[in-house]
């Protein structure tokens, strides 16, 4: 299957009083279509800077975005509007991302009006159709997001995503503020509407029993860097890099009898303002020796299976 979204060697650089700080330093892969890319690691890794880059809610400071093989790294707001209509963003907290004073019909229908291209019924039948989608009734049309829960306001974040009717979208943790038992029902829901319109996704999350659940690739960030890349069921059985080892063995087991090893990470975190040439994990690395002063590259270390790590590319 072709690629729908693609990253080289992409990069974002903040400036701040202490230097450049590296959230997103030499990223690239490739998403099929069809298909959940899962990107986990820890806050601060830069996973969701990654997302917002992708959909020009921030701009590069280096490297190229390539949508369907059009390089859309840098782009007009006429160019801008037109990459809208099939790239779009689920936000983390369905609250704090729908306007308060908006009702549930105004919020879906905004893209649509901005848009122009639908008349005021049109466009009304249109909101109708997307509340159906996502399985909210019509009584809520008129509700306003407080007199909502949780659960029913990100259906309403993703039926404005699904307005314009896009073919990617970046899901920024969009279950992690949801009890549990919502979070499964807005999974399922993201799963049968990719299964129903052919939906790709990059789902960003720093749960890994979740992205286990939804996604057909993995990609673990560290620092701003990829540190493994594999399919979702590969790291589980086959978890190579020890940054990932860690964040496996932190996954609860739903079995109070059951026995296993909890990787307890020590040492500093590498500041990310201007970070030294090596690898970013060393310092909290069990097994950090003098190759890793060096620049740690992403190599393929079996089918699919990529790590950026000198002891295991080694063995």
């Amino acid at each position: 299957m072709a690629a729908i979204m693609e990253a080289r060697g992409l990069k974002k650089y903040f400036k701040t009083r202490g230097g450049l700080l590296h959230a997103v330093d030499d990223v690239s892969f490739t998403i099929e279509g069809g298909t959940t890319l899962g990107v986990v690691g820890e806050s601060g890794c830069g996973k969701s800077t990654l997302g917002r880059l992708l959909v020009h809610l921030l701009e590069s400071t280096a490297g190229q975005i390539l949508f369907d093989g059009r390089d859309v790294t840098h782009v007009n707001r006429a160019q801008l509007e037109a990459l809208r209509r099939d790239v779009q963003l689920v936000f983390q907290d369905p609250y704090a991302s729908l306007n308060p004073r908006k009702m549930v019909n105004e919020t879906i229908a905004e893209p649509l009006v901005i848009e122009g291209r639908l008349n005021r019924r049109e466009i009304a039948e249109r909101v109708d159709q997307l509340m159906e989608t996502v399985g909210m009734d019509r009584r809520f049309l008129n509700a306003y997001p407080h007199e909502m829960d949780g659960g029913r306001r990100q259906r309403v974040g993703i039926a404005r995503a699904l307005a314009l009717e896009p073919r990617f979208i970046v899901c920024d943790e969009p279950v992690s503020a949801l009890d549990v038992s919502i979070q499964a029902q807005i999974l399922n829901l993201m799963q049968d509407l990719q299964e129903n319109r052919g939906l790709t996704y990059m789902f960003i999350t720093h749960d890994l029993s979740v992205v286990k659940y939804i996604a057909d690739e993995i990609m673990v960030m560290y620092l701003g860097q990829v540190v493994e890349k594999c399919g979702a069921d590969e790291l589980f059985e086959h978890t190579l890099h020890p940054y990932s080892q860690a964040l496996l063995s932190a996954i609860p087991i739903p079995d109070i009898h059951a026995q296993k090893e909890r990787i307890i990470l020590k040492g500093e975190i590498t500041s990310p303002v201007d970070p030294k040439p090596g690898c970013r994990f060393a310092a909290r690395c069990a097994y950090a020796g003098a190759a890793c002063a060096q620049p740690q590259r992403l190599v393929e270390v079996g089918p699919g299976h990529w790590v950026a790590c000198h002891r295991v590319q080694s063995v």
